[in-house]
């Protein structure tokens, strides 16, 4: 461990003398105390083990001059420092049902989901965060506007009077328009569903109903319409899909045998799951909407409103977020033998945060279940205190010690003078009495004889829980009417656990700031911090807020693996996730200055796609070392354009930095086999409208704002991956 971050103060060696030195000194004694001893060569046996015992003292004396290091690590343990276990990594899991259910089903949390094992990797398994409620949606109106508004203000409830409502829920009537006579990019079509039953991230079938093959003059591929939901604040997308929407844009073509004269065909929508009942206009429920948008490139619009005739709704699964985690309950630790100080070992490690239902419990010999609490250390605790402190990454409790307290010397000594000077006998009160001002506990300590049961705790976490989407397909435990699971998105935020050099590196950062947030520097550190491994980067702008406001820029951690297969990694591996960006404003929030509004936010990513020949060596003039030199020039390419492994020192890519050819030119000729390199090329990748967008850089120069950060990766389709031609 070499910590290159202190200041390099003048210091001596604790014994500074050398091999060379120690072997002279012993030559130098042998007259003295063996003259008989007259032969000195290095080929002497009793020089060979002169030297010998020489080597193993100055390795005695090289471990013994680095005792300030161990001294180092000592410091961090009296100021409470610990190493951060893992954080796992969290993903949205979909749950579907083998058919409709006539009441409200459960999904209790704790449920696990895995990963396929194989013959060389074991399952990654997932555990769900909380109950999963599958409710009965009821449409309870349907509506329809001119145009899209965030707060729909102007309704016409079209269906009132035309449609009636069955026993089984299903609206049904005349044939009815959903956009005007001549529809318009922002007509809407909205669905309110009932209130009063439990929808929030459920999965939905809309069955609607209309004339086979309408005459709408839209291409069924490409409709030009979107799905969305109010989530609360804004509308947000819900088709997973496009061939989630079975109607094909209200056309209903190619359905069936097309025989029929009315066809039913089911839009699948997985609603969010912060979905709230909503009051809008007059009416309140929850709400989705259909939206007629432009249509895209030489697709033409709708020339004609889309009719409906019926329309119900029924839910076939839901949604619910899951954490990289095994859930271990009622795990007896064992038996308290009635001392101070005692540790107790969990059988599973790391353990993960324990929330209010994980706890431990202590069962008193004939006595009632305790329940004791976690704290981070003794320092405010009692004899009386039910605490404990609990170390994740080893998965080890502790129970307080029994400390004798310095600062009260002077007066214990004053004591026993005065009992002495007073000639007065020591009884066993005034024994106790003394006894009891040099000792002190911390912390209560269970019962002799009481047994300690962990009521339930996680274990998991680290950068290995970062799957890939649709790997979670397999459901440890049983569960009734479920058909089948996976994970729509990647699960990310994922880190392993906090290394020593880590540890030694964030110390000091962390005693500038003493726990409060008030400079800049104050605000990064506490972030990272905040997200417990989970955060790899942060960065506090010192300008562009009002008055009151402060932005922290943060980048999650995420698996870097795919840069080793020369894929980088995607922007959206870097989305930082809802419950982890209110974890960082809470944590944040307890530490800030009064009147002080902290907005968490992630960075503008461009993409950099680099274009060049490269002329290699002409011992490299074969197949196999050309493939080589192409993936060992992707994997650079990808390791040094990235925001964690990024930049000259490997630290990830400054913010706000641009790309230059030279930066590029620097790597690749670095790298062996290169002999010269042709004009290098930049294009630079930007997200506009939701679509990524490639085109050459300007001036041949990337540049990516003062928040910005440089990201690459592999897409095909995108043509964003690094386009290297190598010359022999």
């Amino acid at each position: 461990m070499d910590f290159d971050f202190l200041p390099k103060l003048p210091k001596s060696d604790l014994d500074d003398r050398t091999f060379q030195e120690l072997v002279d000194e012993c030559l130098l004694r042998i007259p003295r105390y063996c003259p008989e001893w007259t032969n000195y060569n290095p080929s002497d046996p009793g020089v060979t083990l002169i030297e010998l015992f020489s080597w193993l003292t100055d390795q005695m004396l090289l471990r013994f001059n680095q005792v300030p290091r161990r001294n180092y690590v000592a410091f961090l343990e009296v100021l409470g420092i610990r190493l951060q276990p893992p954080a796992p990594a969290r993903t949205a899991v979909t749950f579907y049902l083998s058919a409709s259910l006539p009441t409200v089903y459960q999904i209790h949390a704790g449920v696990e989901v895995a990963t396929e094992r194989t013959e060389t990797e074991e399952a990654i398994i997932f555990s769900t965060d909380r109950t999963l409620i599958i409710g009965l949606p009821e449409i309870r109106h349907l509506l329809t506007a001119e145009v899209a508004e965030t707060t729909p203000t102007v309704l016409r409830d079209r269906f009132a009077n035309r449609w009636t409502r069955q026993s089984s829920g299903r609206w049904e009537g005349r044939e009815e328009i959903i956009f005007s006579d001549r529809p318009r990019p922002g007509n809407c079509f909205y669905v309110v569903f009932d209130p009063d039953q439990p929808i929030a991230g459920n999965v939905i079938a809309l069955t609607l109903a209309g004339e086979t093959a309408t005459a709408t003059g839209i291409n069924p591929n490409y409709p030009p319409r979107r799905w969305e939901a109010w989530n609360g604040q804004d509308w947000v997308p819900v088709l997973l899909q496009e061939g989630d929407d079975q109607t094909r844009g209200f056309s209903f073509h190619e359905i069936g045998d097309g025989t029929a004269e009315v066809q039913a065909a089911d839009v699948v929508m997985h609603l969010p799951q912060n979905f709230p009942v909503t009051h809008f206009a007059t009416y309140q429920g929850y709400w989705i909407r259909c939206v007629c948008t432009e249509p895209v490139g030489v697709q033409s619009g709708y020339s004609s409103s889309p009719l409906l005739i019926s329309a119900d709704v029924r839910s076939i699964g839901g949604t619910i977020y899951a954490s990289q985690c095994a859930r271990i309950e009622n795990e007896t630790l064992g038996e308290s033998d009635g001392l101070p100080g005692q540790r107790f070992q969990f059988q599973s490690a790391p353990v993960l945060p324990c929330h209010d239902e994980e706890y431990l419990r202590v069962i008193p010999p004939d006595g009632v279940p305790q329940r004791w609490q976690e704290v981070e250390d003794f320092a405010d605790s009692t004899a009386e205190s039910r605490h404990y402190v609990l170390d994740s990454l080893s998965g080890t409790i502790q129970f307080g010690p029994l400390v004798r307290e310095p600062g009260q010397a002077r007066e214990v000594t004053m004591l026993r003078s005065r009992l002495q000077t007073q000639g007065q006998a020591l009884l066993q009160g005034q024994a106790e009495t003394i006894t009891s001002l040099m000792e002190r506990q911390y912390g209560a300590v269970p019962p002799k004889g009481s047994t300690l049961q962990m009521v339930a705790y996680r274990t998991g976490g680290g950068r290995k829980g970062n799957v890939q989407p649709h790997t979670l397909r397999i459901v440890k435990s049983a569960v009734p009417y479920v058909a089948a699971v996976t994970n729509h998105t990647p699960a990310r935020n994922g880190a392993d656990a906090e290394s020593l050099d880590d540890a030694v590196l964030r110390v000091p950062k962390l005693l500038r700031t003493r726990d409060r947030a008030v400079t800049p520097e104050d605000f990064e550190v506490l972030a990272r911090q905040a997200g417990r491994g989970a955060i790899a980067r942060s960065l506090c702008p010192t300008a562009g807020d009002e008055p009151g406001q402060v932005s922290v820029i943060v980048v999650p951690q995420t698996n870097t693996d795919s840069i080793e297969r020369g894929l980088g990694i995607h922007p959206t591996q870097f989305e930082l996730s809802p419950q982890l960006r209110q974890q960082v404003i809470d944590y944040l929030n307890e530490r800030r200055l009064l009147g002080v509004q902290v907005n968490i936010k992630t960075p503008a990513y461009v993409g950099v796609s680099v274009q060049t020949e490269v002329g290699i060596e002409p011992q490299y003039n074969t197949p196999q070392a050309q493939q080589a030199i192409l993936q060992q020039l992707d994997v650079a390419l990808y390791r040094f354009l990235n925001p964690l492994t990024g930049g000259r020192d490997g630290m990830g890519w400054p913010f706000g930095t641009p790309v230059y050819p030279s930066d590029i030119i620097s790597l690749i000729q670095s790298m062996p086999g290169v002999r010269y390199l042709g004009t290098v090329l930049l294009f630079e990748l930007r997200l506009k409208e939701g679509e990524w967008v490639r085109f050459p850089a300007p001036e041949n120069q990337v540049v990516p704002g003062p928040q910005g950060l440089i990201c690459s990766w592999h897409d095909r389709q995108l043509r964003s991956a690094h386009t290297i031609s190598l010359v022999t």
